[in-house]
């Protein structure tokens, strides 16, 4: 798990440094990194879905899997808790800034088919590259919300971790490039939704739509028990 290591350092590394930067920087330049924040996850959003919508063998499995998440998360107010639970503890609107980061470091085609060539090849590539990518992303994130962002990094080491640990020990049809590319379209779904609330084009309190990324695991999982 040397990539997931290095990827999770890397946030911590990032985090520190940005964090550093933002005690330097005056409000106008803090609002326009907001904007700049805003706008990336929108990009890095509808990128995600873009690139993947093609490969998508149930089109009409992302809708159902964002209407059911999202009604999930609603119902247990996960967003509120969460922001809540956050910013109890501190002044800045760090809970905003930890839902985005949580997202764009873990749902994306790099850090989810990381692990797996790792647990399976022993290939690390796509976990450095993600790792560099994650380095200059918590940067410019810390530099905006905080040293909090550092909490991320257990998350992605968590996150990673459990594919890594799926990937080597479970049989490989529970791990398709089919699932990956749903599980792509809708975190990508959730990271631009994340982009238009730092904006504050519609507060659309991503973490209430979270569980949608159970449902393609779910349907896939399933779909190869119960093979039609």
């Amino acid at each position: 798990m040397i990539g997931t290591i290095a990827n999770t350092c890397t946030i911590l590394v990032g985090s520190l440094i940005g964090s550093g930067l933002k005690k330097g920087l005056k409000e106008k330049y803090q609002k326009a990194l907001y904007t700049a924040c805003g706008l990336a996850a929108c990009g890095i959003g509808i990128n995600a879905v873009v690139s993947h919508m093609a490969d998508s063998t149930i089109p009409v499995l992302f809708i159902i899997s964002l209407a059911i998440g999202s009604l999930i998360g609603t119902k247990l107010e996960l967003d509120d808790r969460f922001q809540n639970l956050v910013n109890k503890h501190s002044k800045s609107n760090l809970g905003q800034g930890l839902s985005t980061g949580i997202l764009i470091y873990c749902i994306g085609t790099l850090s989810i088919m990381g692990p797996i060539m790792s647990a399976l090849y022993g290939d690390h590539t796509f976990l450095f590259t993600n790792a560099t990518l994650d380095l200059i992303t918590s940067m410019v994130l810390a530099s905006t919300y905080g040293i909090g962002m550092a909490l991320a990094a257990p998350v992605l080491f968590c996150w990673q971790g459990a594919i890594y640990l799926i990937a080597r020990y479970a049989s490989s049809t529970l791990i398709s490039d089919e699932l990956i590319s749903e599980l792509c379209i809708v975190g990508g779904f959730l990271i631009a939704s994340s982009g238009l609330s730092i904006l504050n084009i519609k507060n659309l309190k991503s973490l209430n739509m979270l569980p949608s990324l159970a449902i393609p695991i779910i349907f896939f999982a399933v779909k190869a028990i119960l093979p039609v």
